[in-house]
Formats: C-alpha cells, structure tokens, sequence
C-alpha cells in the first residue's frame, strides 16, 4: 500500500454538496492542515435543495474551500478544473442515487454514472500527461447494491457480483469495471468503496429514516416493506467519513507484473456496520428518538401509522458487509449504533424542521 499524506493536497471532490460529499469536506478542512478542497455539484433537485444549500454554506465560509456548480458529465468543465486546479486526490461522490429512483428515470443514472465516470477517469489519465506527477489516488463511491440478490452472507467483495436487480445497482457495478480497466491501462491508483446504507443528520430525505419521520410527523402512514422482514446493515456517517479519510491516505501499490505490463493498482472494500437490522427494530428506535427530541408527541399512536407491505423490484431483503478487509488493510471498523446515530438525526431534524417553524 502506498501510504499518502493529505496535508499540503488539492482534493477534488464531487458531489460535495451531498450527504457524505459535505461531511467529508467538512472533516478534511477541519482536521487537515493547509489542504484545499475543490467541489463540484449540480445542485439537482432530486431532493429537498435546501438542506443541499444548507451543507454547501457550511462549507464556503472557509477560505481552503472552492465551490463549483456543475454536473461531472460536462466534459469540458472536469477538463478544465483538471488543468486549472490539479488535484492530487480525486474523490467521486458526484452520482444519481436511488434503487427505486432509476425505474422511472433511468436517463440520470446513465448521465451522471457512466458518463460522468468516464469524464473523470479520462481526467485522471491525462493527469499524466508530459510526465507530471497526476493524480496519486481515485477513491470512488460504489454501493451494496452491487450484490443483488446474493444468498451468500455476510457480502463479500470476492463473490461474484454479476446479477444486479436495478440499474442503478448496474451502474455501480459497471463503475468498478471501468476503473479497474483504467487502472490496469493507465496504472491510475483506485479504491471503489461499497457503502452500505448510509444515515445521519442532514441525510438524504429519499432515504428511508428520513421518510418514516417527514410521513409520521405529518400523521401519514408509513409502508414497511417486505411485512418487515428486510434487514439492512445501517452505517453512520461519521464512520463513513473516517473510513474514506483512511482509505485516501492509502492507495494500491504500483507494480509490474512478469509481462512487464502495470499490476492494476485497483481495489474494493465494503463500509458497512457488519451488523444487519431488522427493519421493524429500526422503526421501533426511530420512533423513540424522535418523540425523545420532541418531533413527535409522547402520545403518538405509531400502530395505526403502520402499514407492512411487499417487498418492491429492485430491492433486497437483506444487506451484510464483510468489513473484515477493511479492518485489516486500514485498521478500521465501523461501530456506531442505530441509536446513537438516530438520536443525532432526531436532534437535527427538530433543528432544521421545527424550531425554524
């Protein structure tokens, strides 16, 4: 492993005004010295743009901070912010998220996923160009969604993941492939990281939690899918983030095989909680923390809010992250607890939704 200091660095990281993208650029300027972020978004209107604009603000009142808005399938843009600013670290974040989202408007996931993908990994081959030092190492967003309905659990990143049952979880998986054929082409460092149900304050309002309490809150029922028998490896954020700073700071070691040809210097991990909660427990602690932080009433009458339903297509009835790797390879596991971390949401939702009212 080629070991990598992020002091002193130009990091490009898309999707910035994102969930994870704004937390770890927020983590990166706090804790790193003299870094400087480069950020992209499009600001789509996918979800709730406010809470967007709410992270991105955070992040514009420091100075080692630049903000660009635009979507990484514009070419010529990534171009010129390669040319301009010359990142060492390249962190993909920028994607069109959703399982259920890519049924009905698959056109997204083709722009930003494979296209906007591409854009970057052509950046980064030409980072190379006229013998300059280029980009030490793309760290890029995968998902769980990438194993489909494999019976084999926990998920490990040594099955076969050749089954996808939604596009965006194809994406994903095609993502992977093409940066391994840059790194074996081009001898581009790339880490891929199969995140795993990812929640937290100022989350993704499409994401299930974030749902359940927008649907409570306004005395909607609330469809628990699959009659509550999907388990799901739930991961905090913060864990998120510590587990993509470490992996930055280590990136697959270049070498030349016996045919002279580069090694590719590729690899894929799973961030995951390695510990699968049944959907109806998680509603359970949700619901507490939410009337604990005072978004909802101690009377709240929860039983005739819900609804257990089918599963839907394009979802699975369980997800389970070998973190094993991880843990050796960067000595990192993810352990905060459903509700430690949904405390926190309750709190920040009562913030941002309520006591503005």
């Amino acid at each position: 492993m080629n070991k990598i200091k992020l002091n002193y660095k130009t990091i490009l990281i898309t999707g910035v005004a994102g969930f994870i993208g704004s937390n770890l650029a927020k983590r990166l300027l706090v804790q790193e010295q003299s870094v400087k972020i480069v950020g992209i978004d499009n600001m789509n209107d996918y979800y709730d743009v406010s809470i967007k604009e709410s992270r991105l603000n955070d992040l514009l009142t420091n100075n080692d901070f630049v903000f660009i808005k635009g979507s990484i399938s514009d070419k010529k843009l990534i171009e010129k912010i390669f040319i301009e600013y010359q990142p060492q670290i390249v962190v993909n974040l920028a994607a069109q998220a959703g399982v259920r989202y890519s049924i009905s408007n698959p056109d997204a996931y083709i722009e930003s996923n494979l296209i906007g993908f591409y854009n970057l990994l052509e950046a980064c081959r030409h980072s190379y160009d006229e013998g300059n030092r280029g980009v030490e190492h793309l760290v890029y967003a995968s998902s769980s969604s990438v194993y489909g309905s494999n019976k084999t659990i926990p998920y490990s990143t040594d099955s076969k993941v050749d089954n996808p049952v939604s596009l965006y979880a194809a994406t994903k998986k095609s993502n992977e492939l093409m940066a391994h054929a840059y790194s074996k082409l081009y001898n581009i460092p790339s880490t891929g990281l199969r995140f795993f149900t990812v929640y937290g304050p100022a989350g993704r309002p499409d994401m299930a939690y974030f749902g359940f309490t927008d649907k409570l809150r306004a005395g909607q029922k609330i469809q628990i899918f699959n009659y509550g028998q999907c388990k799901r490896d739930f991961t905090y954020i913060d864990d998120i983030v510590e587990g993509l700073v470490r992996v930055m700071q280590g990136a697959p070691e270049k070498e030349i095989g016996q045919d002279g040809l580069p090694i590719a210097p590729y690899a894929v991990y799973n961030i995951g909680n390695n510990n699968p909660e049944n959907l109806l427990e998680f509603v359970n602690i949700l619901q507490d923390e939410l009337v604990r932080a005072g978004v909802l009433p101690k009377d709240y009458d929860f039983e005739s809010h819900k609804e257990l339903v089918a599963m839907q297509p394009g979802d699975v009835p369980i997800t389970y992250a070998d973190t094993e790797p991880l843990e050796r390879d960067y000595g990192f596991k993810p352990a905060t607890s459903l509700r430690v971390g949904l405390r926190n949401f309750a709190e920040w939702y009562k913030d941002f939704y309520i006591k503005n009212l």
